[in-house]
């Protein structure tokens, strides 16, 4: 019987957004030091949900100690997991070193300090209705349905709940007071979907700002 979504929830949900972490960043924890990947969901998650880190470490090590075999997973009956570049024969050793770093991140307190996001993962997870509006609004289907910036935020705020647009604007002075330089800015916009320039004459963090002014205003 194919896993259903309140199985995989149960099972492997916070599992899983450990290894989303990992998308496109190697798995090269060490049994002294975790990765960029793993660093990342410990800062995010250590300062929005840190209950979760504990389920993360018991789901992780459950699977690692039990991991099924071919044909479950051909059936869809368990939890495959994404390509980590890692071969099969040091997926299980990696899973619980992974697993071991967040048991002694919660025995030891060891917080991440906060700081902008690093990778693609934490960009999105921690901003993620800026993400709707740059990825729905702002990416490369903008000249198909708008002629320019402001008809296009205008629509997004015609067309989302008012607690959406109340989280956006959160989120954008929380980007902002991150105080990045341009060039990380334009990275991390990029990161959350952005593929067009700002509107003339502003740049990345300007046009931030006036986007903040105008969600305010409504």
């Amino acid at each position: 019987m194919a896993l259903t979504p309140l199985q995989h929830d149960r099972q492997y949900g916070e599992m899983d957004q450990v290894l989303r972490a990992y998308a496109g960043l190697p798995a090269d924890d060490t049994d002294e030091k975790p990765g960029e990947a793993l660093t990342a969901y410990l800062r995010h998650t250590w300062h929005s949900r840190p209950w979760a880190i504990g389920i993360a470490e018991s789901q992780l090590r459950e699977y690692a100690r039990n991991p099924p075999g071919p044909l479950r997973l051909r059936l869809g009956e368990v939890y495959a997991l994404p390509d980590t570049g890692r071969d099969e024969a040091s997926m299980q050793a990696w899973l619980l070193t992974v697993a071991d770093h967040l048991r002694r991140s919660l025995s030891e307190g060891a917080v991440p300090p906060p700081g902008a996001p690093r990778t693609r993962w934490e960009w999105q997870a921690r901003f993620p209705e800026l993400g709707q509006l740059l990825g729905g609004w702002f990416s490369q289907d903008f000249g198909e349905e708008f002629e320019e910036h402001e008809e296009a935020l205008r629509d997004y705020l015609d067309t989302s709940d008012r607690t959406l647009a109340a989280r956006l604007l959160g989120e954008l002075h929380e980007l902002l007071a991150l105080g990045l330089a341009e060039e990380d800015c334009a990275l991390g916009l990029a990161c959350l979907g952005l593929e067009l320039d700002p509107p003339a004459p502003y740049d990345h963090r300007a046009w931030l700002e006036a986007l903040a002014q105008d969600v305010a205003r409504g």
